[in-house]
Formats: structure tokens, sequence, C-alpha cells
């Protein structure tokens, strides 16, 4: 009994039940090495792979010998049982088949973004070895692209099955037919699933179409081209829909019986990949998925897209005013100025208004820089776009997904298919909900820095305020001295009206200081709201609810598979297949109320305050702005009083005009005593003064909110003052 269980050649040993995949002419086992225990996978050809022509039968074995690369399952060895037939020892890969990962009821709807890009490399990498040494595969589908774990959790992809490849140059035709017909060329599908009689030849596009579909389903988890009842199903309308595809179309379905066919140019919306990532792979899908093999893309035009695509850098972006998170992708030769415009283009935010943060600090995006030399950024730690004009809130990230309705009548099949169908959704819910966690966190982070921001400009503006108030000290200390020299002959100024303005600055300096200390208060009282949501979002356990509503209903769906397989049950095993689909009822309704009331309801709590919090800072740096122009204009207009002043003191000092006699009636020269004193206890205050405002800036500051301003918001600040 035991040897009928299990087969063996010279140096490998397997059981018949370890099947890793089954096709028309071999089955393929996960096998060991009888002296070191080394796990590989054997390909056992079965009878019927004999009634082909020898050098069919030869030629994968040739293939394999030929190729040679990380993307390609690796050939071993060729062994015999001991009827003679023929086994190859290949390369085993742990993680399945990329079929079966698209099988999986989470990747329903595609794979994730960062896993999809590895498929993208891989396959890539495998068909340009491919088309080096001249190879045709015919079969690419996602059953014949095994999943190879590493040891750090990464996946590497590797193309399989070269039963139906061949040596094909790029200019050559082959006019055999291989394939699986839901990834065949429309060409190829006609002539081998309908039959119907054809002259054409085959070029090697037709591996191209195939990577297209394949393509398409690792991105959206379905196939893109579906007729009403399934491609198997409704073969005559597969082919219409593949054959008269619109130029530009890289989906088409047909939902009713007879009905028409919807075509789309777009990957579905419920497809986990970036709006950046899409842009450029649809239209490499686009090209390859061309029916006429005259205007479908050359492998060059597909290595050259793909390349370009894998090579281009992705900066993770959070647009906070809009609450919208991107991924852009731009070649790393690119510069900053190119990525701007890239960033205006997704968010529509212009470039004049951009201003970007980086974990809480300013970032500097010189037009001239490098994309490759930006900081890393990842989901969590994005770059944080500012815009310096009003922005709306772009709404919810992310579309609530469709629930279909539960079969009403008792039907283990559909039951089967409906659970299934039921678990992919569910975890779609439960990537929004951690979604929707992960953009209160970069709510809370992004507007943590901005009002750090705003509170940085504000101490900005005190620190100039200071500045403006020394120099204020230095005119008005200038203007007392011209008082004392009016027994000089040198008649000097009129400064009445510098004195009218330099009281006047006086008067309004605290007013601007009491306003700008408004802000920083209302900067206080926003920390602490925003405190408490961190607090709330600490405490939200709405993932860990969904993932608990995942466990049920993945459990109901695991009792309908064991069904399923049993095919007809007793009474008893009947009635607990109703009771649980009551239960599967019921857990779709929790999970809907979870999502809308709780994690829904707390985003957009989150998104009113968040409104509230841009609309006051952006007064604020409004505010901030205009004082930063009024008070550079005004320190201008302080220094030039103080450069009349001073003018007109060393005129009268230093009395450099010959002939002129000071208070003795003697002449004065540059050297006289008494000016020299007079000088020198000049500069003696104007340092003292200097000195004095460095050292207690803090304190001149205090001391200007003596006076009452008016709101916050609408401080009522003087006019800017003219000298």
């Amino acid at each position: 009994m035991t040897e009928k269980m299990t087969a063996s050649t010279a140096n490998y040993l397997w059981s018949l039940g370890d099947v890793l995949g089954q096709g028309a002419t071999a089955s393929v086992y996960k096998a060991r090495n009888k002296r070191t225990g080394e796990q590989v996978a054997v390909k056992v050809f079965n009878q019927l792979s004999y009634s082909r022509p020898y050098e069919v039968q030869m030629r994968e074995f040739e293939m394999l010998r030929r190729l040679n690369h990380n993307n390609i399952v690796k050939l071993f060895s060729v062994e015999e049982l001991s009827n003679k037939q023929k086994v190859l020892v290949m390369e085993y890969c742990s993680g399945g088949s990329l079929l079966s990962l698209l099988e999986e009821p989470e990747n329903t709807f595609g794979l994730p973004e960062t896993e999809f890009l590895i498929v993208l490399q891989c396959v890539v990498q495998g068909m340009n070895h491919l088309r080096e040494k001249g190879v045709v595969h015919r079969d690419i589908k996602p059953g014949n692209i095994m999943r190879q774990v590493g040891e750090d959790g990464r996946s590497v992809y590797k193309l399989t099955d070269f039963g139906a490849a061949r040596e094909l140059d790029n200019e050559e035709k082959f006019v055999s037919i291989y394939g699986t017909e839901e990834y065949l060329h429309p060409d190829m599908y006609e002539r081998a699933v309908l039959r119907r009689p054809q002259h054409k030849a085959y070029g090697v596009s037709v591996d191209l179409w195939s990577i297209g579909v394949t393509f398409y389903h690792a991105a959206a988890g379905s196939l893109p081209f579906t007729p009403y009842g399934g491609p198997r199903r409704n073969k005559p309308t597969m082919f219409k829909i593949t054959k008269e595809k619109p130029v530009g179309a890289i989906a088409g379905v047909q939902k009713v019986n007879d009905g028409l066919i919807e075509w789309s140019y777009q990957l579905p919306n419920s497809c986990l990949l970036s709006k950046g990532l899409r842009c450029q792979l649809v239209p490499v899908l686009a090209g390859i998925l061309e029916a006429d093999q005259e205007k479908c893309w050359t492998f060059d035009q597909f290595f050259s897209a793909t390349t370009e695509i894998l090579q281009r850098v992705s900066v993770y972006l959070f647009s906070l005013q809009q609450a919208t998170a991107h991924r852009l992708y731009i070649p790393h030769y690119n510069t900053a100025a190119i990525f701007c415009e890239e960033v205006a283009s997704q968010t529509g935010v212009g470039l004049e208004q951009q201003h970007f943060l980086f974990l809480g600090h300013d970032l500097s995006l010189k037009g001239s820089m490098k994309v490759v030399n930006f900081p890393s950024t990842s989901p969590s730690q994005p770059l944080l776009l500012l815009s310096r004009t009003p922005e709306t809130h772009a709404g919810l990230p992310f579309r609530e997904p469709e629930m279909p309705n539960i079969p009403s009548r008792f039907d283990i099949m559909a039951d089967y298919s409906f659970s299934k169908l039921i678990v992919g959704v569910v975890y779609q819910y439960l990537r929004i909900v951690r979604s929707l966690h992960t953009h209160r966190e970069l709510f809370l982070h992004g507007y943590y820095s901005y009002m750090e921001k705003v509170g940085r400009e504000c101490g900005d503006s005190l620190l100039t305020i200071s500045m403006v108030n020394m120099r204020l000290h230095s005119c008005l200390s200038s203007e007392h001295r011209l008082h004392t020299l009016r027994q000089f002959p040198l008649q000097a100024p009129d400064s009445t009206d510098d004195s009218k303005k330099l009281r006047l600055i006086r008067e309004n300096l605290p007013v601007y200081a009491g306003a700008i200390r408004e802000f920083q208060t209302r900067l206080e009282h926003m920390h602490v709201e925003l405190a408490k949501h961190s607090e709330n979002l600490a405490e939200d356990n709405s993932i860990q609810k969904m993932e608990f509503l995942l466990e049920k209903i993945m459990a109901i769906h695991q009792q309908y598979r064991k069904d399923r397989l049993t095919g007809k049950l007793a009474y008893n095993d009947e009635q607990i297949h109703k009771f649980e689909k009551i239960h599967l009822s019921s857990h779709i309704k929790r999970v809907k109320v979870l999502f809308r009331e709780e994690c829904l309801q707390k985003y957009r709590d989150l998104l009113d305050t968040a409104s509230t919090w841009s609309s006051v800072l952006r007064e604020m740096q409004c505010r901030l702005s205009d004082f930063g122009n009024f008070s550079r204009g005004l320190m201008g207009d302080l220094e030039m009083c103080e450069e009349r002043q001073n003018k007109f003191l060393d005129r009268v000092l230093l009395r450099v005009q010959p002939g002129q006699t000071g208070p003795g009636g003697q002449e004065a020269t540059p050297r006289d005593k008494d000016h020299m004193v007079l000088r020198m206890q000049q500069l003696k205050e104007e340092m003292e003064i200097v000195v004095r405002e460095l050292q207690s800036n803090n304190n001149i500051i205090e001391s200007l909110g003596a006076v009452t301003s008016a709101t916050m918001l609408e401080p009522d600040l003087p006019r800017p003052i003219g000298l």
C-alpha cells in the first residue's frame, strides 16, 4: 500500500499526495533528496506526453538547460522512473504560484502595491532573459509563475513550465497552438478554442498579450475580459470581447446575458494600486493588450516602458489640507522642479503655493536637487504638503466596498461562492479601516507639525518686534541728543515729523506683540484639542473589532468549503448550514455598522476639527506674513531716520568744516576733547542699548504685552507708518 502512495528515482523520493500542480501531460510533486533531505519539485510526465513527437518531448529538457536566471525556475537534473519515464528535478518554490496567491480571499481585489511591483520586476526580468535567448514561452499565466519566499519574507517570482516554449526570433512566426484560453491571444483563441479554420501565423507578441492579462489579473484580482456566465461558459462572447476591444481599452465586461460590453480604460476603483502607479501601468497594458499583432507593442517597447517604471523613485506624500495620500513615481534622474510639477498635477496645489515638511521640519526642495537625493519616505512617514491657499478636504479617501446580496435559498455551491466573495469584501473593509486609522495618524502628526511651524513664525515675529524696538530706542536716543546740540551753528533738521512717527511706533508695537501672543494662546488651545484626538485614536479598537468579525466570517466560509466537498448534506448538517447562514448575515450587518457608525464617523469628526484648525492656522500665517512685510519696511524707515540723525551728529561733533568755532570762540578740530567725549558717550549709549536688548529679549517682549491687544484673529493692528 505504501509503495502505491510513493514514487522515486535514483536520487529523489516523493508522495503522490504532495501534488503541486497538474496539467494535460504531466504532474508536479514536492520531493526530497534521498541523501540530504533537500526539497525539490519533480515534474513527472504521463503516458499522453509520450504520444507527442520525440523532439517535442525533449524540447522542455533542452530549453531549461539553456536558461539560467534567478527569475526562471532552475532545472537541477533529468532522472527516470523504473519504467523509464522522464522526470524533471527542479527548484522547489515554497510560496506556491501567483495564481494560488491571487485565489487567497485577501487578494480578491488584487495584490498590494509593493507585492505587485515585485511581480512586475520579476516577470520583466525573466522575460528579458527569454528574449535574449530567443525563446517564446507561449503559456504565460499566473499558474506558471512560481513564488519563492526568502528568509526576509520578500517574494521572488520565477517563470516555469516550458513545455510549450520554443526558440523564436522577433521576426519569426509559428502556427502551432499552446496556452490557457483565458490568457490566449484572440487570434490563437479563435483557432484553439472556437475551432475555426484559419491560416494565421503567430509571433512573439502573443506572449505580450498573455503578460498583459496576467498583470491585469494581479493588479485587479480578476480577469480583464469577462463575458456573462464566465469565459469558459460563453466562449463566443469571450472571443468577441477580445477581438473587438477598442484601442486603449484594457478591460471589457458583459454583466447581462446578451447585454452590451462595458469597456474600461482604467483599472477598477477597488484596485489597491496608487494613482501614481496606475498612471504608469495603464499605458503599458493598453500597448500590449492589442488584438492586432501589427499594432501591438514590441518587446523592446515593453521592456523600455516597464524598466522605466521600475527605475522610478517612489515618494510618499500626504496633502494635509486636502486629506489625501499620494505615491508619486518620478524618474531618478529628474529634479525637484519636475517633482513639484507632478505634485501640482496630482493635487492641484500650484507650484507657488507648495510648502513641504518632513518629520516636522521645513524641507526646502531646490529646483536643481535630484529626486534620488530626497529623504526616504514611507506610508507612515511621508512628505507633508502644505498649501499657502485655502484647500478643501477631498472627502473620504476610499469608497465603501460593494456588499453582494446573500443568496435567499439553500444552495451549497452558491453559499460557498458567496462566502468566499464575502471574505474578500471584508478584507477590503479591513484594509480601509486600517487606512483610515493611518490617515488619522497622519492628520494628527501633520497638524502638530503645522502648529509648531506657525508657533515658530510667531516667535520670529516677536523677535522682529524686539529688533524694531531696539532700533526705535536708538532713534529716540539720537533724537534726544539732537535737542542738546541746538547751540552749535550747524542748523539741525526739523525733526518734528520724525518725532511724531517715532512716538506712534512706540505706542503701536505693544499692540502687535499682544496680538501675536494671542496667536500663541490659541495655538496652545489647539494643541490641547489635538492631544484629545490623539488619546481617542490610541483607544480606538475598530481594527480589532473588524478583525474579529473577519475571523467569524472566515470560519463560516471554511465550514461551507467542507460542505461543498461533502456534496449532499445530512438533515442535521443542512440545518447547521442554514443556521450559519443566519450568523453570516448578522456578521455582515455588524461589519457595515462598525464601518459607517464608528470608523467613518470618527474620521469625519477629525476632518471637521481639522478644517477649523486649517482655517485658523492659515489666517494666522496671513497676518504674520502681513506683519513681516510691514516690519521689514518699518525697519528700513527707522534705519533711514537713524542715518539722518547720525549724519547731523557727526557734522556737529567732528566739525569738519574749516573756520567753524566751538562754544569758546576757538577754531575746532576733530581732536577737540569735549566733542570726542560727547561722541564716545553717544557710542557708549548705543552699545548699551544693543547689549541690553539682546540679553533681555524675553523681558522686552513681556513688557510690550502691557498694552491690551484686540482679539486673536481680528487684532486691531495699526496701518504701516512711513517715515
